[in-house]
């Protein structure tokens, strides 16, 4: 079988040809090239290539003819093999591509290199709290140990909304807010098992987050998921800036309402007593999604995020790169760059699991990309990966963790999530992610409190179309104008400034309480 050692995928590209030019060629291996436009029929792109048939803006088009069964590269790797002959100048997508085995060659470390830190770092306007962790928000939180206790707890938070009571926190203008965070899971789960562990997990990096200034965790009280099982578990204890409510001890609906009502009351003018001040861009923690991906999201923005991410750790920050199923047949670019063979293979002890998790489940990784992804010219998991990869830079992988497990590492690191936006962003804010980066072709509408939400469009297009819901358009890659590095240091500088406090996007619009999505595992009875 063909392997995919010769070249390596995801470093940052210097700025492409002039908008004039209707392909981007990304490396000289490829069998194919991205339309920068729609190319019709009879187009020539040069080197004898002749456009046969209809190619949409960020789909691919053969620059030589492949054979049946042979592999098809992009970034100088394998994305798919042809299931039919290909012509020349042909359409590739899913009707001639998939997905096929292939050996990779994880050599574990090959490429790690000292990191270059700059001193002294960049500094931005955080919240620090008194046992020393820092903030890029000042909220108050409402977690609920199950979907029984959802009503009771919206309601608590829906008496401090702004645009419903304005009085409510008038005389607190340092709390951003109070938000409930509910979901739909606690119970009919095994008491002993991954499920509830994971949950709690989740529940407890939210409880403990730092741009929370005090949680109150709102129970039905006959859950699997306990409330003081939670709290033993995770390590909480309870005092003024972290209650509990159960709605069979507090009589009921109404009266658990009354008394969350006063809990957060009583909770308001310490969440007050803080102001910004400079701290170094170390304390920064992001979160790196890609969501609603195209053609371009491998060209444009998530190279961009990576560039951003290498200045990040350079100034001693870490940037959380998660959705496994979106790494998958990209791995191997990451286990180069692991600091240990360890830290390696712990990253492929995941992809197994993934694997047999899927045939466990009677289905396939190459489920995603979904039908807005293929819409706008991805064709399989391995192409969608090897784009996807680009979000964490060129830096050393420093460690890899299991889903809402607590980041202490700095650097680039890894995290064991679903490649389902929600349930992966839920996970890295539960690790302690203070800041979400997340790339779109499609135009993805996200935000995900307590931690702002910066949303990175890949194409002039979407920017046009979705500016209010686009915080940079890295299209300016693909028009040929700005270079990955050049964006890499505007995101940058944009990380600084949202955790300084200024608003994002989806902040703007409200985003953040309905997508808290914890992971589902195992089996509901």
């Amino acid at each position: 079988m063909p392997t995919t050692t010769e070249f390596a995928a995801g470093a940052p590209l210097a700025t492409l040809a002039a908008s004039t030019e209707p392909i981007i060629r990304l490396h000289p291996a490829d069998d194919v090239v991205i339309a920068r436009h729609q190319l019709v029929a009879g187009m020539r792109l040069g080197d004898g290539v002749t456009v046969r048939g209809l190619i949409p803006a960020g789909h691919k088009v053969a620059v030589r003819a492949v054979e049946t069964g042979a592999p098809l590269r992009r970034y100088g790797q394998i994305i798919g093999f042809a299931t039919r002959a290909i012509a020349s100048g042909e359409h590739v997508h899913t009707h001639n591509l998939a997905i096929g085995s292939f050996e990779r060659d994880y050599a574990f470390g090959a490429d790690i290199r000292p990191t270059a830190h700059i001193r002294p770092p960049a500094q931005f306007q955080g919240i620090v709290r008194s046992d020393g962790r820092v903030a890029t928000r000042n909220y108050i939180g409402i977690l609920t140990s199950v979907n029984c206790s959802a009503t009771a707890a919206r309601a608590i938070a829906d008496h401090f909304r702004r645009d419903i009571n304005p009085q409510a926190l008038a005389d607190y203008p340092n709390v951003d807010g109070v938000v409930a965070l509910t979901h739909g899971q606690g119970c009919a789960i095994d008491a002993n098992g991954e499920a509830l562990d994971v949950l709690r997990r989740t529940i407890g990096g939210y409880a403990r987050h730092p741009n929370f200034a005090a949680v109150l965790i709102v129970g039905l009280g006959c859950e699997t998921n306990q409330i003081d099982g939670l709290m033993q578990g995770q390590g909480l204890e309870g005092g003024a800036s972290l209650k509990t409510l159960t709605i069979q001890s507090s009589g009921g609906t109404a009266r658990t309402v009354a008394a969350g009502i006063e809990q957060i009351k009583a909770m308001l003018a310490d969440a007050n007593q803080v102001q910004r001040q400079a701290v170094d861009a170390s304390h920064l923690v992001i979160g790196l999604q890609c969501g609603g991906s195209d053609g371009y999201s491998g060209i444009s923005a998530n190279p961009a995020l990576g560039a951003a991410v290498d200045r990040l750790v350079a100034h001693g920050g870490t940037g959380i790169l998660s959705e496994t199923p979106e790494i998958y047949g990209a791995e191997h670019l990451l286990t180069r760059r692991a600091v240990s063979q360890a830290v390696g293979e712990k990253l492929i002890a995941r992809i197994r699991w993934w694997e047999a998790y899927c045939a466990r489940m009677d289905a396939s990784l190459d489920n995603n990309p979904s039908a807005g992804n293929k819409a706008g010219g991805l064709t399989t998991i391995l192409e969608k990966s090897l784009g996807a990869v680009a979000k964490g830079g060129t830096t050393n992988l420093v460690d890899v963790y299991r889903y809402a497990e607590h980041v202490d590492a700095r650097g680039l690191v890894f995290m064991d999530t679903p490649g389902y936006d929600p349930v992966s962003a839920t996970g890295q804010v539960a690790g302690g992610a203070n800041l979400i980066c997340f790339t779109t072709g499609r135009g993805s509408a996200y935000g995900c409190a307590p931690s702002p939400s910066l949303k990175l469009g890949t194409n002039t297009a979407l920017w046009q179309r979705q500016q209010e819901d686009i915080d940079l358009n890295c299209g300016a890659v693909v028009d040929g104008t700005r270079s990955v590095d050049e964006l890499g240091e505007e995101i940058f500088r944009l990380m600084l400034a949202t955790a300084s406090g200024e608003k994002s996007k989806s902040e703007l619009h409200g985003y953040g309480q309905n997508e808290f999505v914890p992971w589902q595992l195992g089996a509901i009875t």
